[in-house]
């Protein structure tokens, strides 16, 4: 267990940095996260990040990289859905990194 410091206020994580308690995230505790993870947030970064928590409140799961994929081209489009876009914006896996930032619990199926 760890802690993370944004804005003057303590988050728990996990021994890979990932938030303990979902409901403490907010988009200040996304970009210290991304910040960690050497990703500079962009539009596309967030529309993948706010698909994420959706999908998470929808299922209350965490998508391995293949079942994101194709979620994300369901729902923003074939270009957007494909793992080299995903990658391109989050180089380090995307449903693995982009869920740290996300502050949602590491997908099911990643190492």
């Amino acid at each position: 267990m760890g802690t993370i410091e944004v804005g003057g206020k303590s988050y728990e994580t996990d021994e890979e940095g990932y938030l303990t308690d979902l409901a403490q995230w907010n988009e200040d505790v996304g970009k210290f996260l991304a910040k960690q993870e050497n990703v500079e947030m962009t539009d596309q970064h967030w529309e993948v990040i706010n698909f994420l928590r959706e999908y998470y409140t929808e299922f209350q799961i965490a998508p391995a990289v293949r079942v994101l994929t194709k979620a994300i081209g369901k729902k923003l489009g074939a270009d957007k859905g494909n793992s080299q876009y995903l990658y391109e914006l989050f180089p380090y896996g995307p449903a693995k990194q982009a869920c740290k930032i996300a502050g949602l619990p590491k997908p099911t199926g990643c190492v």
